[in-house]
Formats: C-alpha cells, sequence, structure tokens
C-alpha cells in the first residue's frame, strides 16, 4: 500500500473565511499518482476547521459565517478563555479538523456542487493544512 504526505500553507488577512481547498488535492494526487485510495484533509489548528460544502453560490459561505456567528457571537460574557477565542474553538469543535474523500481514477468522489473548504474562525492568520493520500 503506498500513501503519500503533503503540506500547504495559507497566509489568512480576514477574521473569518472558508477558502476553497479541492485544487491542493487534485494537485497532490497528480504529484502522487494514487488512483483510487482514500484521501485525509487535516487542520492541526483549534481554531479552524475541514468541511465540505456548496461550491457554486458563494453567498453559501457567506451564510455559513453568519449562521455560525449566531450560534457562537464572537463576545458572550459567559466565555472564560482568556484569549477571548472562544466563539472560535466552539465553532472549529462544531465543523471538525478533517475530512475523508474518496479517490477514484485519480480524482477526488464529490458533488458536482461540492468543494472542500479550509476553515478560519480566529484570524488573520498563517495556517497550514495536511493531505495524506493512501492508495487501496
Amino acid at each position: 500500500m503506498r500513501h503519500t504526505f503533503f503540506e500547504h500553507h495559507l497566509e489568512r488577512t480576514r477574521p473569518e473565511d472558508m477558502i476553497k481547498i479541492t485544487s491542493y488535492l487534485r494537485e497532490d494526487l497528480l504529484a502522487c499518482g494514487i488512483k483510487n485510495g482514500i484521501a485525509i484533509i487535516h487542520s492541526p489548528h483549534t481554531t479552524a476547521g475541514i468541511t465540505i460544502n456548496e461550491n457554486a453560490d458563494p453567498d453559501v459561505v457567506h451564510d455559513m459565517l453568519y449562521g455560525f456567528g449566531k450560534i457562537y457571537p464572537e463576545q458572550d460574557s459567559h466565555y472564560r478563555h482568556m484569549e477571548g477565542n472562544s466563539h472560535a474553538h466552539l465553532k472549529c469543535s462544531t465543523v471538525g479538523p478533517s475530512q475523508t474523500v474518496i479517490i477514484s481514477q485519480g480524482k477526488p468522489v464529490l458533488g458536482i456542487w461540492q468543494d472542500l473548504y479550509f476553515c478560519e474562525f480566529d484570524g488573520p492568520r498563517n495556517r497550514s493544512f495536511y493531505i495524506k493520500i493512501v492508495e487501496c
């Protein structure tokens, strides 16, 4: 069983954002030559996550961030975390740090309207994420 590991870096300038990262996976698949298997896409941060969501209408990203803000407001008198970013930790735990994608014929198996997104909840920051591709 072959496997490969890739590390990617993002420089974020916004406090919150959802950045399409499917192209990174596609490039990594070309580089490694694995045609069938799985890819794990992982964020090592506690205030940034990885999700799969709609890619056609940019208003979906707006609505997602708006909805998270309503559920987990930036300021709340009951938050205790001294860094002041409890809202970002809550959002990350809701989205999750990783996604697993099936690879078939050298391509990620995603729906026509789906893309992978890196979710920044505590920017601006320099971030990284990892892609592990395992042949099966």
